[in-house]
């Protein structure tokens, strides 16, 4: 039987959405898997936007507890750090015991992010230690994101694409998806 596969991350919020999930869901089933992803279900209707989104987050717990494995689209969204939706959902299927696989179309590590992001306002402390002008540490383990993103997947045998796509394409390129996706059909069999 088909393993299910939840598909995390901050499309949802493009534009063309359902284009991109869409193409997301006939790789997955053309990779033998059976897709679950945000948007597959619809929303009941609410009175007011505090509803809608308890519904929506109710919804993705109830998709998420239908998948047997997730895949994690851990691109910066929104700034130097994944989408914190997708770093909830990949948590979530953390803690369910489920097989964790993720993807960045993003070359460079965190602490290369942060670091870029602060420039010559970075300073080391007296240990050693790299921070940022606000004093605080700078996470820096060559990870794709915070340390308990990448080393959750990794420490459950897990694997992450790091993708290097084209400016303005972070969010639509498939390249490192297709690449993940592989890697977990092939896992999952």
């Amino acid at each position: 039987m088909a393993k299910a596969v939840y598909l995390a991350g901050p499309e949802v919020f493009l534009p063309n959405a359902r284009a991109i999930l869409d193409e997301k869901i006939a790789l997955t089933r053309a990779a033998g898997l059976v897709p679950v992803a945000p948007g597959d279900l619809e929303f009941p209707p609410t009175d007011t936007q505090w509803q809608l989104g308890l519904a929506i987050s109710a919804i993705d717990e109830k998709l998420m507890r239908s998948a047997d494995a997730i895949i994690a689209n851990l691109t910066p969204f929104r700034g130097l750090a994944t989408d914190t939706g997708t770093a909830f959902e990949l948590g979530f299927m953390c803690a369910l015991g489920c097989p964790v696989f993720a993807y960045t179309n993003v070359a460079q590590t965190h602490g290369e992010r942060v670091r870029d992001h602060y420039g010559d306002l970075c300073v080391t402390d007296d240990a050693g230690r790299l921070r940022g002008p606000d004093g605080l540490a700078i996470e820096d383990f060559g990870f794709a994101d915070n340390l308990m993103l990448h080393g959750g997947v990794l420490n459950r045998d897990g694997a992450v694409v790091i993708g290097n796509a084209a400016p303005g394409t972070e969010l639509t390129d498939l390249t490192a998806f297709r690449e993940i996706l592989a890697i977990a059909a092939a896992r999952l069999a």
